[in-house]
């Protein structure tokens, strides 16, 4: 189909006008921007399901109750806080069958014309058996629910960019699938616990965790569907990383992957990590990637295309390397002081593994270990131990490798076809495009992002972090004094016993 022309005014917020949308996985990072974004851009949107279970013995009322709380609705709440009465719950649970949907719930969502799939286990390691059954069973039972809706017209699954990562130039288009799921049921249900445990890694390669792979064999689920009614989309993020402006610049409330970099660094606990300096960083951010989501079910729905349509969203087009996301980020954490820094901020990133290893050990275990006995010797109580969070940014260290030392080519036609469908109007509400991104204004907002969202730090406390920061300055500058005359030192012992070995020889 050809551009739409500039005078048609805007068509997303037409086309959401009066409809109503179904979103799992609402009460998540994705799933926060996706709401504020349908609300704020979109006034005459129907109602805003959200299938929620309970959790940790709050029941979904009240959750949504805490969710309308999010600093995410900040400005829905300034300017049009009515929008947040269209949000209805739906008590039910991706991991049970049936989605754990009763009648009743099931004639709430009979107006239903989008659908918006989000919920899932991010966790890589996830035993194989909780991973196929919350990402791909769950995507099954979520299109047995689609076919009951007589008014749905697109179903938005959101996957991966790396769920075919096995392969070096990664197309918009849905791959073989890496195992049957009646296979890899019986092969379940036929080991104990320990030996499916032993033997994951050998099962699912060369996918190179249960989350890549279950998200793989999820997507050919969706395109194996027979007899749909209704168009399906795949939507492929890279690693999704704190807003570009919507809700704010820097808005971030997920603790994983390169927000956990972030924080470990600014806390002066991070001082190791392994990449590839010149590798692309294929990070997008959030509301980049929520603002495709939303122009994609607009496509398909209008379009009423048969097959299922693949989007990578992706930073291919305007990417940072590895090397200078780790160097603009330990500049932002200095100049963007957090609260109670542990030391002075800085990271050594190396691509050998045994090199990093020891660099790990050197510069992150034995002093984390250290100082956790000494606060424990005084009497300091600490909300988590300092050997507990080194564990944890070794373990993330661990994950982000894989990543962090490798590069792919994702294929990005469909997203920029799409964006050039899109009007005018379109375009001045949703951004589809990486290239407007400047990425070293961007992680200076993501770090100061991670210090007042995910942190929760007030500005309050800025000129003290500000003062600390400048102490553990200097105290970094006079032990590097201090290591460069002893390595001195001994650099010269060694020369003058060469020398004197040399002339009594």
């Amino acid at each position: 189909m050809a551009a739409t022309e500039s005078g048609d005014g805007p068509l997303l917020p037409r086309f959401y006008a009066g409809r109503s949308v179904l979103i799992t996985g609402g009460s998540g990072f994705l799933g926060k921007v996706l709401i504020e974004r349908l609300l704020a851009t979109c006034p005459d949107v129907g109602e805003v399901l959200l299938l929620m279970r309970d959790k940790r013995g709050q029941e979904p009322h009240k959750r949504l109750t805490e969710l309308k709380q999010s600093q995410a609705f900040d400005n829905i709440r300034a300017t049009c806080p009515w929008q947040l009465d269209k949000l209805r719950v739906v008590s039910g649970d991706v991991a049970k069958p049936r989605l754990g949907l009763d009648d009743s719930a099931l004639t709430l969502l009979q107006e239903v014309s989008v659908v918006f799939h989000n919920a899932a286990t991010i966790k890589f390691w996830e035993t194989l058996k909780t991973a196929l059954h919350q990402n791909v069973t769950s995507v099954i039972a979520l299109m047995d629910l689609c076919d009951q809706l007589p008014k749905l017209e697109a179903l938005v699954h959101v996957s991966t960019a790396y769920s075919n990562a096995d392969h070096q130039h990664i197309e918009e288009r849905v791959y073989d699938a890496p195992a049957t799921l009646d296979s890899l049921r019986a092969l379940v249900e036929a080991l104990p616990p320990h030996l499916l445990q032993e033997f994951t890694a050998r099962f699912i390669s060369p996918k190179p965790n249960t989350y890549i792979f279950s998200k793989a064999l999820a997507e050919s689920m969706i395109n194996s569907r027979p007899n749909r009614r209704y168009s399906a989309a795949i939507v492929r993020p890279s690693i999704v990383v704190s807003s570009h402006r919507n809700p704010y610049p820097g808005w971030i409330e997920n603790l994983a992957g390169p927000s956990g970099v972030v924080v470990g660094c600014g806390k002066g606990l991070l001082h190791a990590f392994r990449l590839n300096h010149g590798a692309r960083a294929d990070l997008v951010p959030v509301d980049i990637t929520i603002d495709t989501m939303l122009a994609v079910a607009w496509e398909i729905a209008t379009d009423k295309s048969p097959e299922v349509r693949v989007y990578n969203s992706s930073s291919q087009e305007n990417p940072i390397t590895w090397g200078s996301f780790q160097r603009t980020m330990v500049r932002a954490t200095r100049v963007n002081a957090f609260n109670t820094v542990l030391y002075y901020p800085f990271i050594l990133a190396v691509r050998n593994k045994y090199l990093y290893l020891t660099l790990e050990m050197l510069l992150q275990t034995a002093p984390l270990y250290v100082a956790n006995y000494i606060a424990k010797a005084c009497g300091v109580k600490m909300q988590l131990s300092l050997v507990t969070a080194g564990e944890r940014i070794q373990a993330m260290n661990r994950v982000l490798a894989f990543f962090a030392t490798r590069e792919w080519k994702f294929s990005t036609d469909n997203v920029q076809r799409l964006r050039d469908r899109l009007s005018r109007q379109d375009r001045l509400i949703y951004n589809l495009d990486v290239k407007v991104v400047n990425w070293d204004e961007h992680v200076f907002n993501f770090v100061e992002g991670a210090r007042k969202y995910l942190l929760k730090e007030t500005d309050d406390n800025r000129p003290q972090a500000k003062k600390h920061m400048v102490r553990l300055r200097i105290i970094h500058h006079v032990i590097l004094l201090i290591l460069t005359v002893l390595m001195y030192r001994f650099i010269i012992l060694i020369i003058r016993n060469f020398v004197f070995n040399q002339t009594v020889l």
